[in-house]
């Protein structure tokens, strides 16, 4: 059941969201009932995104995609209030860290302008996250004029300057992958754009850590980051992270061999 205030808090939440019909409700319903708005910016979904959104309550205001950070910065300008809450459409409050927040509220604004809060991973499928879940933590709640998003194309971080975020305890939710299909075409995505993007790299050593980068990466992912204590699906995620950091290097073999060729040729 939603949690909800009969005052609800001076506190405006975001949200970007493009094509998340089938999964922006919870993130929706878990906010609406004690924050006093709740903006969704959309830049163009065609699966109803929007009449989903606006039927839950929240305010949806269309902006075409500029970049996350421009993005992000044009949804903290929507805002009414100067404290502000941001949520990705696959992320979700749980009810600790809503109670959490409702008491930095209690006896007026919070005393500090930025606060941050960790992202735990949900498994596609699952409906909670598994036992010492791997997270992301970033700076979600905050005065914005103290600080707001960075002006950047592919980071989206609040830049709170010489001023340290105050950690809370609790923590949302994060439905970051629909299935494991999702999650492969998404890496698959990732490695052509990394292997497009990266400069610089020592062919030499790319071709001495490709034997070593699948087990190492495998080794990181279901020990140091404790997939071990996801069951079959943790080991399936760990395999196929890992395999897409070895597959990145084989991706940047590809691209220097192609550049070689293509010298070579017009040399010729």
């Amino acid at each position: 059941m939603p949690f909800t205030l009969d005052h609800r808090l001076p506190l405006s939440c975001f949200i970007i969201a493009v094509n998340e019909a089938d999964r922006i409700s919870p993130v929706i319903e878990s906010v609406i009932g004690w924050v006093d708005e709740v903006i969704v910016v959309d830049s163009g979904s065609t699966d109803g995104t929007q009449q989903i959104a606006e039927s839950l309550g929240a305010r949806v205001i269309h902006h075409d995609w500029p970049g996350f950070g421009p993005q992000k910065r044009y949804g903290e300008d929507q805002c009414r209030n100067d404290w502000v809450l941001n949520l990705d459409a696959d992320e979700v409050m749980s009810d600790e860290l809503i109670r959490e927040i409702v008491a930095l509220f209690a006896d007026g604004p919070p005393k500090h302008p930025f606060y941050r809060f960790r992202l735990r991973l949900v498994y596609p499928g699952d409906t909670r996250p598994r036992l010492w879940a791997d997270y992301h933590n970033y700076v979600r709640l905050y005065d914005r004029r103290a600080g707001r998003f960075a002006d950047s194309l592919v980071h989206d971080t609040v830049q709170t300057g010489d001023i340290k975020p105050v950690q809370l305890r609790h923590d949302a939710w994060h439905y970051s992958y629909r299935s494991f299909g999702f999650l492969v075409e998404k890496l698959n995505s990732y490695s052509d754009l990394q292997a497009k993007s990266i400069k610089k790299q020592s062919r030499a050593m790319l071709l001495f850590r490709l034997p070593f980068e699948f087990p190492l990466a495998f080794m990181k992912y279901y020990l140091f980051r404790r997939h071990i204590t996801g069951g079959r699906k943790g080991f399936a995620f760990a395999t196929i992270n890992s395999f897409f950091r070895f597959l990145r290097i084989v991706k940047l073999l590809d691209a220097m061999e192609s550049g070689n060729s293509e010298t070579n040729s017009a040399v010729k």
